[in-house]
């Protein structure tokens, strides 16, 4: 499989995440081995993950007292990776245009757990509803890109994306019952839905 065309489970991350660093090529293809079906993690890789969204954490308290912003953090585990999200009154220049300085505080944080553990993270953060909300409008992306696929019997081309967001499309679409692949290089990678 080539770096230009992969599957989706390969995209996965995360995440949002730098497929060449991050590992979740390996992970995603194994959840395509398996059908797709994502194992529950252990409880000690759920305590693991509990201590990463602690330190991540402890880590944006202190972002935010310097910043002197107001937020309220919490913390989750979802599927395989520690959850962690900032909600308050007005944090929009903590999300940035598009997300970018949210993307560049969510690798700050997991450089700080890659700090204090000596394991990389996966770690994913929503500041104020930003990331909820995107998924949900990519969610309704894909399912229309799908549809329109199997209407027209032609591939459908999206707009280039970061990893997050081709994870939430290939979702989607492989919920609507129909392929997706990867295309291109960062940071023009996109999602092109195929009819069948």
């Amino acid at each position: 499989m080539s770096k230009a065309t992969e599957s989706s489970a390969v995209d996965d991350e995360v995440l949002e995440d730098d497929d060449e660093l991050s590992g979740d090529e390996e992970a995603g293809e194994e959840s395509a081995k398996s059908g797709g079906r994502t194992r529950r993690p252990s409880k000690a890789r759920v305590e693991l993950l509990e201590q990463e969204g602690e330190i991540a954490a402890d880590y944006l308290e202190g972002l935010l007292d310097i910043a002197d912003l107001d937020g309220d953090i919490d913390m989750d585990v979802e599927g395989d990776r520690a959850a962690v999200s900032i909600v308050g009154a007005d944090l929009k220049q903590l999300v940035g245009k598009g997300g970018a300085v949210l993307d560049a505080v969510q690798e700050l944080t997991r450089l700080a757990v890659l700090r204090a553990t000596g394991e990389r993270s996966r770690l994913m953060l929503d500041i104020g509803g930003f990331r909820a909300a995107r998924r949900a409008e990519l969610t309704e992306l894909g399912a229309k890109s799908a549809q329109e696929a199997k209407e027209t019997g032609e591939p459908v081309k999206l707009a280039p994306m970061t990893p997050f967001e081709r994870k939430v499309v290939h979702d989607a679409v492989a919920e609507a019952g129909l392929r997706s692949e990867s295309d291109g290089e960062e940071p023009n990678r996109r999602v092109v839905v195929y009819p069948s």
